[in-house]
């Protein structure tokens, strides 16, 4: 039993660290351009990507990444270099 709760209490601490990117809508790019750039920024396969434009689409906006922070943020700086509204959070 005590290997279980250690290792829950691992788990939890795993998770702690881990951050989202978010993508917003916006009204000037077009969804070619945020498929694009979710592609090959955040390695989406097509229909991931599609998918998630849909979403930051009709929702206003979408966590299209999760991870460590050191890794997010090159990302979401390449889809604010391209035009895209993102954030870490």
């Amino acid at each position: 039993m005590e290997t279980e709760v250690a290792y829950a209490h691992e788990t939890a601490e795993l998770l702690v660290d881990q951050k989202d990117l978010i993508v917003y809508n916006d009204d000037f790019n077009t969804f070619d351009h945020v498929i694009e750039s979710l592609i090959k920024v955040c390695k989406h396969e097509a229909e991931q990507a599609e998918q998630c434009t849909w979403l930051i689409h009709f929702k206003g906006k979408c966590q299209v990444k999760r991870g460590e922070y050191e890794k997010l943020a090159p990302m979401c700086t390449a889809l604010l270099e391209r035009g895209i509204t993102a954030e870490i959070e």
